[in-house]
């Protein structure tokens, strides 16, 4: 399932980078929430039935696109893939040889790297360095996690890459998307599966799946306004709470403490104050200095 509204170019090469698949068993539907007009002609010249293209009578949004990308999907595995993110050759072949041998997966995790908006291999980036040797797991080659280890992980600080999760479909459809969040739903739909009992497999062998990191994205414009942040705070003091309730303890007191958001928050201050969004970085600078457990 591919969710687009963007960069044509950027797209097209996602879709050729699909197409490219050693695997060739698959089927990809693309839901374009955007008006670019040669976007259709351009589905239809490329003569594959495997292709699937819908474009939505009005623009949806992010979140909702999302769900419609969830409850269209069939199959017993979905990838729902980033627009601008591309991947390797052989992620199919990865990812189906995993479900095979692991049929009861919730989520995979699949080797990932990060790319620049040029499409060139990113290794210096403050995100991606903080998730991959503060918050990210050590994993060598595969290794299983579920409960509240995950959750708790997770909530610490979001080490994911979304985009290149496969889902297992039935699961997916179960839980789908929340209404209320429009930045933070992926990390809400991972806890979610995670509290039906879904376990996820965490593969390092090899990297098949290309993330792409813009300078400036929705999140990040989100972020300097401090949009972003009211939501992260909402959805965290929710969370805390069911992970209470659940006996989650250690989940619980890393939905409180927000590690990864806060310091997300104090990252983007100076660039809030430089745009000039003084009531943004009043939101920053609470975010960043509150948190921690209650209990």
């Amino acid at each position: 399932m591919l969710p687009y509204y963007g960069d044509v170019a950027l797209m097209q090469a996602a879709v050729r980078s699909i197409l490219a698949q050693t695997d060739r068993d698959f089927r990809l539907t693309v839901i374009d929430d955007g008006k670019e007009p040669d976007v259709p002609g351009w589905f239809a010249s490329l003569g594959d039935d495997r292709v699937s293209y819908l474009r939505n009578e009005h623009n949806l949004g992010i979140t909702k696109n999302f769900q419609k990308c969830v409850e269209l999907s069939t199959a017993d595995h979905v990838v729902i893939m980033g627009c601008d993110d591309l991947l390797h050759p052989h992620y199919l072949e990865t990812v189906r040889a995993i479900v095979k041998d692991n049929p009861d997966l919730g989520m995979v995790q699949p080797g990932v790297e990060v790319i620049d908006g040029n499409g060139e291999v990113s290794r210096s980036g403050l995100a991606d360095n903080v998730k991959e040797k503060i918050y990210a797991p050590t994993v060598k080659g595969r290794r299983l996690m579920g409960g509240e280890e995950l959750a708790a992980s997770v909530l610490r600080g979001n080490w994911l890459y979304f985009p290149s999760i496969c889902w297992r479909g039935e699961a997916l459809r179960a839980v789908n998307f929340r209404d209320e969040y429009s930045v933070i739903q992926d990390l809400a739909l991972v806890v979610d599966l995670l509290e039906r009992g879904e376990q996820m497999l965490v593969d390092n062998t090899t990297v098949v799946f290309q993330y792409r990191r813009h300078a400036v994205s929705e999140s990040s414009v989100q972020a300097f306004s401090g949009t972003r942040f009211t939501e992260a705070e909402r959805y965290f003091n929710a969370v805390a709470e069911r992970m209470d309730a659940r006996g989650w303890p250690k989940a619980a007191r890393a939905a409180r403490f927000r590690s990864a958001s806060r310091l997300h928050a104090l990252t983007m201050l100076p660039g809030a104050l430089k745009r000039g969004e003084r009531a943004g970085a009043k939101v920053l600078v609470r975010h960043a200095l509150t948190g921690g457990d209650r209990h």
